[in-house]
């Protein structure tokens, strides 16, 4: 049985997707690469919990409530990904994993090889109609 995660897909009015950059520790999957924020999935726990949960735990946010973007069935995981307008200034944000946040355009995303897969949601999120406006 694969394990589940569950991300976040921060976005603003500009069409640019907030980012975080792992740490860079050998360690880990896909040290010093560009992620989409979010975790593992807990046993007894709904994908919104996880998501609620690992933003106040990486990044000190209560995010409340988050539209689900999608589910997706990558090889290693199902991840639920959910997605919010960026309510905060990514530079105020108090970063407790990572080395740090930033918000990245299409055409950055476009050059950048992000980890567990995370292109292929961020193609879905670009090419939407209700985001190309």
């Amino acid at each position: 049985m694969k394990h589940r995660g569950a991300s976040i897909l921060f976005f603003n009015e500009s069409r640019q997707v907030l980012l975080l950059l792992r740490d860079d520790i050998p360690s880990i999957p896909f040290p010093g690469m560009w992620d989409l924020p979010g975790g593992h999935i807990e046993n007894s726990e709904s994908p919104q919990c996880c998501i609620q949960r690992e933003m106040l735990e990486e990044m000190l946010l209560e995010t409340g409530q988050c539209d689900l973007f999608g589910i997706y069935d990558f090889s290693d995981r199902i991840e639920y990904v959910f997605s919010k307008k960026i309510f905060f200034n990514p530079s105020d944000v108090d970063l407790q994993e990572g080395q740090r946040i930033r918000l990245f355009s299409e055409e950055e995303v476009g050059k950048t090889t992000l980890a567990y897969g995370f292109n292929r949601v961020l193609a879905d999120y670009f090419s939407r109609e209700d985001v190309r406006k």
